[in-house]
């Protein structure tokens, strides 16, 4: 059996970038959420801070994360990514079955 992964990235905009990152983290949604392996893929932006987004991940096994890396939409986001925003990851294990 697997373990499932959750994944809580912070991604906060550079100044002026706030509606690049929006577009680029919309354009994640469909395509990740698609992935065989992806159980829960949504973007928050943060109320107090409109230039802060979350994204909460949640995938079936760390083969799951492997495979949505490797896609083209993931690949793409990469190549973006560092130019239009600051962000910290975390890659979390459950401690419960619940």
């Amino acid at each position: 059996m697997t373990t499932p992964v959750k994944i809580i990235a912070i991604l906060t905009a550079r100044p002026g970038a706030t509606d690049q990152l929006r577009e680029l983290l919309e354009g994640m949604l469909a395509p990740s959420r698609a992935e065989a392996g992806n159980l829960r893929y949504d973007l928050w932006q943060d109320q107090g801070e409109p230039a802060r987004f979350v994204l909460d991940e949640l995938y079936t096994g760390q083969d799951a994360v492997g495979a949505h890396r490797a896609t083209a939409h993931f690949q793409d986001y990469l190549a973006q990514i560092e130019t239009l925003a600051e962000r910290v990851a975390f890659v979390l294990d459950p401690l419960s079955a619940n």
